[in-house]
Protein backbone atom coordinates (compact mmCIF):
# COMPACT_ATOMS: atom_id res chain seq x y z
CA UNK A 1 0.00 0.00 0.00
CA UNK A 2 1.67 3.13 -1.22
CA UNK A 3 1.10 6.48 1.19
CA UNK A 4 0.32 10.13 -0.56
CA UNK A 5 2.91 12.54 -0.34
CA UNK A 6 2.22 15.09 1.83
CA UNK A 7 1.75 18.64 0.08
CA UNK A 8 4.88 20.36 1.20
CA UNK A 9 6.57 16.89 -0.25
CA UNK A 10 4.93 17.57 -3.12
CA UNK A 11 5.65 21.28 -3.20
CA UNK A 12 9.42 20.70 -2.54
CA UNK A 13 9.36 18.07 -5.39
CA UNK A 14 7.98 20.52 -7.85
CA UNK A 15 9.84 23.42 -6.92
CA UNK A 16 13.43 20.48 -7.51
CA UNK A 17 11.44 19.81 -10.83
CA UNK A 18 11.63 23.75 -11.91
CA UNK A 19 15.21 24.35 -10.66
CA UNK A 20 16.86 21.08 -12.70
CA UNK A 21 14.86 22.76 -15.77
CA UNK A 22 16.01 26.20 -15.06
CA UNK A 23 19.49 24.81 -14.24
CA UNK A 24 19.54 22.38 -17.74
CA UNK A 25 18.69 26.10 -19.59
CA UNK A 26 21.50 27.89 -17.69
CA UNK A 27 24.42 24.97 -18.63
CA UNK A 28 22.95 24.75 -22.27
CA UNK A 29 22.41 28.95 -23.06
CA UNK A 30 24.81 31.65 -23.39
CA UNK A 31 25.16 34.33 -20.94
CA UNK A 32 23.09 36.74 -20.50
CA UNK A 33 19.99 34.95 -22.12
CA UNK A 34 16.52 35.82 -21.68
CA UNK A 35 14.29 33.14 -19.97
CA UNK A 36 10.46 32.66 -20.88
CA UNK A 37 7.99 34.77 -18.41
CA UNK A 38 7.53 33.23 -15.44
CA UNK A 39 3.59 32.46 -16.42
CA UNK A 40 5.10 30.21 -19.54
CA UNK A 41 7.36 28.93 -17.44
CA UNK A 42 4.83 27.88 -15.02
CA UNK A 43 2.10 26.49 -18.16
CA UNK A 44 4.94 24.43 -19.70
CA UNK A 45 5.96 22.61 -16.40
CA UNK A 46 2.34 22.41 -15.16
CA UNK A 47 3.05 24.16 -11.76
CA UNK A 48 1.88 27.43 -9.74
CA UNK A 49 3.53 30.44 -10.85
CA UNK A 50 5.01 30.89 -7.29
CA UNK A 51 6.78 27.49 -7.60
CA UNK A 52 8.25 29.11 -10.61
CA UNK A 53 9.42 32.18 -8.49
CA UNK A 54 10.45 30.64 -5.39
CA UNK A 55 13.08 28.48 -7.69
CA UNK A 56 14.28 31.58 -10.26
CA UNK A 57 14.74 33.60 -6.75
CA UNK A 58 16.68 30.77 -5.29
CA UNK A 59 18.86 30.74 -8.42
CA UNK A 60 19.17 34.72 -8.58
CA UNK A 61 20.44 34.38 -5.02
CA UNK A 62 23.22 32.10 -5.53
CA UNK A 63 23.97 34.24 -8.86
CA UNK A 64 23.21 31.85 -11.87
CA UNK A 65 20.09 33.96 -12.77
CA UNK A 66 19.94 37.75 -12.96
CA UNK A 67 16.28 39.63 -12.39
CA UNK A 68 16.62 42.95 -14.30
CA UNK A 69 12.99 45.15 -12.95
CA UNK A 70 10.90 45.66 -16.12
CA UNK A 71 13.37 43.30 -18.34
CA UNK A 72 12.68 40.16 -17.10
CA UNK A 73 15.27 37.03 -15.83
CA UNK A 74 18.86 36.26 -17.66
CA UNK A 75 21.05 34.09 -17.40
CA UNK A 76 23.92 35.28 -15.55
CA UNK A 77 26.44 37.60 -17.84
CA UNK A 78 29.93 36.14 -18.40
CA UNK A 79 32.32 36.39 -15.54
CA UNK A 80 35.52 38.02 -15.84
CA UNK A 81 38.39 35.75 -14.60
CA UNK A 82 41.80 37.08 -12.56
CA UNK A 83 44.33 34.46 -12.62
CA UNK A 84 46.75 34.25 -9.36
CA UNK A 85 50.09 32.55 -10.37
CA UNK A 86 52.11 31.07 -7.46
CA UNK A 87 56.28 32.36 -7.87
CA UNK A 88 59.61 31.35 -6.40
CA UNK A 89 59.47 33.30 -3.34
CA UNK A 90 55.74 31.95 -2.56
CA UNK A 91 54.20 35.00 -3.40
CA UNK A 92 50.99 35.34 -6.29
CA UNK A 93 51.80 37.07 -9.80
CA UNK A 94 48.82 39.03 -10.70
CA UNK A 95 48.53 39.17 -14.60
CA UNK A 96 46.31 41.72 -16.05
CA UNK A 97 42.44 40.68 -16.22
CA UNK A 98 40.40 39.75 -19.14
CA UNK A 99 38.89 42.28 -20.87
CA UNK A 100 38.88 46.51 -21.64
CA UNK A 101 38.51 47.56 -17.87
CA UNK A 102 37.41 51.70 -17.81
CA UNK A 103 37.18 53.77 -14.74
CA UNK A 104 34.99 56.46 -14.02
CA UNK A 105 35.65 58.90 -10.74
CA UNK A 106 33.10 59.35 -8.40
CA UNK A 107 34.97 61.58 -5.51
CA UNK A 108 38.26 62.60 -5.32
CA UNK A 109 39.70 64.24 -2.69
CA UNK A 110 42.82 65.33 -0.69
CA UNK A 111 41.82 65.39 3.14
CA UNK A 112 44.23 64.66 6.55
CA UNK A 113 44.78 61.40 6.77
CA UNK A 114 43.50 60.85 10.74
CA UNK A 115 44.64 58.42 13.07
CA UNK A 116 43.08 55.21 11.50
CA UNK A 117 44.30 55.48 7.55
CA UNK A 118 47.93 57.28 9.06
CA UNK A 119 48.61 53.83 10.80
CA UNK A 120 47.61 52.14 7.52
CA UNK A 121 49.92 53.88 5.55
CA UNK A 122 52.58 54.89 7.89
CA UNK A 123 51.75 58.22 7.66
CA UNK A 124 51.67 60.87 10.78
CA UNK A 125 47.78 61.54 11.31
CA UNK A 126 48.11 65.18 10.16
CA UNK A 127 49.77 64.46 6.93
CA UNK A 128 47.87 64.34 3.73
CA UNK A 129 46.30 61.52 1.70
CA UNK A 130 44.46 61.58 -1.62
CA UNK A 131 41.22 59.68 -1.00
CA UNK A 132 39.53 58.12 -4.68
CA UNK A 133 36.45 56.19 -5.12
CA UNK A 134 36.06 54.96 -8.63
CA UNK A 135 33.72 53.16 -10.83
CA UNK A 136 35.18 50.59 -12.59
CA UNK A 137 33.72 49.06 -15.88
CA UNK A 138 34.61 45.90 -17.68
CA UNK A 139 33.53 46.23 -21.53
CA UNK A 140 31.40 49.04 -20.45
CA UNK A 141 29.34 46.87 -17.47
CA UNK A 142 29.74 47.88 -14.10
CA UNK A 143 32.05 45.75 -12.06
CA UNK A 144 33.61 46.87 -9.39
CA UNK A 145 33.46 49.86 -6.84
CA UNK A 146 37.12 50.84 -5.59
CA UNK A 147 38.40 53.06 -2.87
CA UNK A 148 42.00 54.48 -2.47
CA UNK A 149 44.09 55.98 -0.36
CA UNK A 150 47.59 57.34 -1.18
CA UNK A 151 50.17 59.45 0.89
CA UNK A 152 49.21 62.67 -1.22
CA UNK A 153 53.55 63.48 -0.69
CA UNK A 154 54.27 60.59 -3.15
CA UNK A 155 51.66 61.77 -6.24
CA UNK A 156 52.01 65.58 -6.12
CA UNK A 157 49.79 67.09 -8.86
CA UNK A 158 47.33 63.81 -9.58
CA UNK A 159 44.15 64.62 -10.18
CA UNK A 160 40.78 62.91 -11.39
CA UNK A 161 41.56 62.72 -15.17
CA UNK A 162 44.52 60.76 -14.00
CA UNK A 163 42.51 57.86 -12.26
CA UNK A 164 40.46 57.46 -15.14
CA UNK A 165 42.84 56.86 -17.95
CA UNK A 166 45.53 53.89 -18.02
CA UNK A 167 46.87 51.59 -15.52
CA UNK A 168 47.48 53.22 -12.31
CA UNK A 169 50.49 51.66 -10.78
CA UNK A 170 51.69 52.58 -14.50
CA UNK A 171 51.81 56.22 -13.73
CA UNK A 172 52.95 55.74 -10.23
CA UNK A 173 56.17 54.38 -11.97
CA UNK A 174 56.27 56.24 -15.42
CA UNK A 175 55.27 59.39 -13.65
CA UNK A 176 56.45 59.70 -10.26
CA UNK A 177 59.04 56.90 -10.40
CA UNK A 178 57.29 54.54 -7.48
CA UNK A 179 57.87 50.70 -8.58
CA UNK A 180 55.29 48.61 -6.91
CA UNK A 181 56.78 45.92 -4.96
CA UNK A 182 54.27 43.66 -3.56
CA UNK A 183 51.00 43.41 -1.36
CA UNK A 184 48.86 41.90 1.21
CA UNK A 185 45.42 41.11 0.27
CA UNK A 186 42.59 39.78 1.65
CA UNK A 187 39.30 38.82 0.11
CA UNK A 188 36.26 37.82 1.73
CA UNK A 189 31.98 38.14 1.14
CA UNK A 190 29.52 40.46 1.17
CA UNK A 191 26.48 41.72 0.05
CA UNK A 192 25.75 45.15 -1.66
CA UNK A 193 23.86 48.14 0.19
CA UNK A 194 21.71 50.35 -1.43
CA UNK A 195 24.46 53.17 -2.41
CA UNK A 196 26.63 49.86 -3.76
CA UNK A 197 23.61 48.55 -5.33
CA UNK A 198 23.25 51.91 -7.15
CA UNK A 199 26.36 52.19 -9.03
CA UNK A 200 26.74 48.45 -9.80
CA UNK A 201 23.25 48.04 -11.42
CA UNK A 202 22.32 44.80 -9.30
CA UNK A 203 20.13 44.29 -6.24
CA UNK A 204 20.45 45.16 -2.79
CA UNK A 205 21.88 42.16 -1.02
CA UNK A 206 23.10 40.86 -4.38
CA UNK A 207 26.23 38.48 -3.23
CA UNK A 208 29.58 40.69 -3.94
CA UNK A 209 33.46 39.91 -3.70
CA UNK A 210 35.37 42.49 -1.25
CA UNK A 211 38.93 42.90 -1.73
CA UNK A 212 40.91 44.85 0.78
CA UNK A 213 45.11 45.40 -0.21
CA UNK A 214 47.63 47.63 1.43
CA UNK A 215 50.78 47.75 -1.31
CA UNK A 216 54.66 48.13 -0.74
CA UNK A 217 56.92 49.88 -3.17
CA UNK A 218 60.41 48.60 -3.86
CA UNK A 219 61.72 50.81 -0.71
CA UNK A 220 59.30 48.96 1.50
CA UNK A 221 57.16 51.98 1.59
CA UNK A 222 53.51 51.37 1.90
CA UNK A 223 52.17 53.53 -1.25
CA UNK A 224 48.40 52.28 -1.21
CA UNK A 225 45.54 51.13 0.54
CA UNK A 226 42.78 49.80 -1.55
CA UNK A 227 39.19 48.67 -0.05
CA UNK A 228 37.43 47.13 -3.61
CA UNK A 229 33.77 45.20 -3.84
CA UNK A 230 32.92 43.33 -7.43
CA UNK A 231 30.47 41.99 -8.28
CA UNK A 232 29.77 38.31 -7.92
CA UNK A 233 27.51 37.76 -10.34
CA UNK A 234 30.35 38.84 -13.55
CA UNK A 235 33.94 38.24 -11.47
CA UNK A 236 35.98 35.60 -10.34
CA UNK A 237 39.25 34.88 -8.63
CA UNK A 238 41.61 31.72 -9.67
CA UNK A 239 44.89 30.43 -8.29
CA UNK A 240 47.11 27.95 -9.38
CA UNK A 241 48.54 25.84 -6.52
CA UNK A 242 51.24 24.03 -5.59
CA UNK A 243 51.54 20.55 -3.16
CA UNK A 244 54.52 19.40 -1.06
CA UNK A 245 54.80 16.82 1.28
CA UNK A 246 53.52 18.80 4.29
CA UNK A 247 50.43 20.28 2.35
CA UNK A 248 47.00 19.16 3.83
Amino acid sequence: MTTAKKPAARSAAKRDRVRAHLLDIIERSGPGTGLAAERDLAAELGVSRPTVRAAVEDLARSGLLVRRHGQGTFTAPHKITQEMTGTTTNALAVPPAEGEWTSHVVDFATVAAGPTRAARLALAPDQEIVRVTRLRHVDGAPVSIERLEIPAAAVPGLGPADMEAGNFYHLLRDRYGIQVMDAVQTLEPTVANPDQADLLDCPVFAPLLQVTRTTRDTTGRTVEFAHSVYRGDRYRITSKLRFDADSG
